[in-house]
């Protein structure tokens, strides 16, 4: 059974690297949930040129040809639809990943809030002790979001900071935001080979 993945994108920077994540997992053949906010949409316009659609049904038939997923490998739901699986503790996805993670999704998660169905969903991986792997791009840090984010991390969530390392030499945009997506991959035990590992030998360019 492939692994089921919740995949949540909300109005912060860093698009890019949820939709590569997106790409990614579907690569690798596991099955994706993905809700999305209204201010993810406007953030995917202003830095992919991509129209998110409003109605999951119109999002569901653009992405699984954008990324060829497979048959009933990619569902879609809108924010407050509240009969998603993910709603639920009884029947959670395997794990779940907000990239990126506004300080406000992040905020609502932290004080248990639940009025979209990204903090719902957050609120019921959180509380059936899967993993929950939280993206946030903000700098600085107020003293807020890192109480928020400690408030997260003693509940069990992992706090993925989008820093991207430069030991592998990235020559374009590209190989920065794959190699955030590499450590969320790893986090989720999804097999990548997006860049080489530590000590191994360094591809030929």
């Amino acid at each position: 059974m492939p692994e089921t993945i919740c995949l949540a994108l909300t109005g912060a920077s860093g698009m890019p690297y949820g939709i590569r994540l997106l790409e990614c997992l579907l690569a690798a053949g596991c099955r994706v949930q993905l809700v999305y906010s209204q201010v993810a949409q406007i953030v995917a316009r202003q830095e992919m040129g991509i129209e998110l659609p409003a109605r999951a049904s119109e999002a569901r038939t653009l992405l699984r040809e954008r990324h060829r997923g497979l048959p009933g490998q990619l569902e879609v739901y809108g924010r407050e639809e509240w009969f998603a699986p993910l709603a639920s503790g009884s029947n959670p996805p395997d794990a779940m990943v907000v990239c990126p993670c506004s300080m406000g999704t992040l905020a609502a998660i932290a004080q248990g809030l639940a009025s979209k169905l990204i903090e719902r969903a957050a609120d019921v991986v959180l509380k059936e002790g899967r993993k929950l792997i939280l993206v946030p791009r903000e700098t600085p840090l107020s003293t807020i979001h890192l109480e928020n984010m400690l408030r997260l991390a003693r509940a069990g969530a992992i706090i993925m900071p989008p820093n991207p390392g430069f030991y592998h030499q990235p020559q374009q945009v590209a190989d920065l935001v794959d190699f955030v997506v590499a450590r969320i991959l790893d986090q989720l035990r999804v097999r990548h080979a997006l860049l080489p590992r530590w000590g191994d030998p360094a591809p030929d360019r």
